[in-house]
């Protein structure tokens, strides 16, 4: 398995939308859905709400840090999608690292780290 595989296509994102369990803070909305696969994939989305193409670029890094530190904790077999909101370009990758570590725990789908 890559180390980090992404979801490309907009019928993955839409599943995950759909069927996925939703988990919200202010600065970050998570969608996690159980996939057939053995694969840990995310996608990352950030619309024209959230401001130009510089700050979008901000909150898709801010969001990809944080996740490349929760992703060894994180069980395979899930597709995680990452949704961008208004506070995501102004908030430090710590904080958004807090609130993913938050959902991914709400969602069942953290290993203690002694499990490895």
């Amino acid at each position: 398995m890559s180390e980090y595989v992404t979801i490309k296509e907009n019928r993955e994102f839409t599943r995950a939308y759909k069927r996925g369990k939703s988990f919200v803070s202010p600065a970050l909305v998570t969608y996690v859905y159980k996939n057939r696969s053995n694969n840990l994939r995310y996608g990352i989305t950030t619309g024209k709400k959230i401001g130009n193409a510089v700050k979008r670029t901000r909150a898709r890094r801010v969001i990809r840090a944080a996740y490349y530190q929760l992703y060894s904790e994180i069980m395979p077999g899930y597709d995680i999608v990452f949704v961008a909101r208004g506070k995501t370009p102004f908030v430090k990758s710590q904080n958004v690292y807090a609130a993913m570590r938050q959902h991914m725990k709400s969602a069942g789908i953290l290993q203690s780290r002694q499990d490895k």
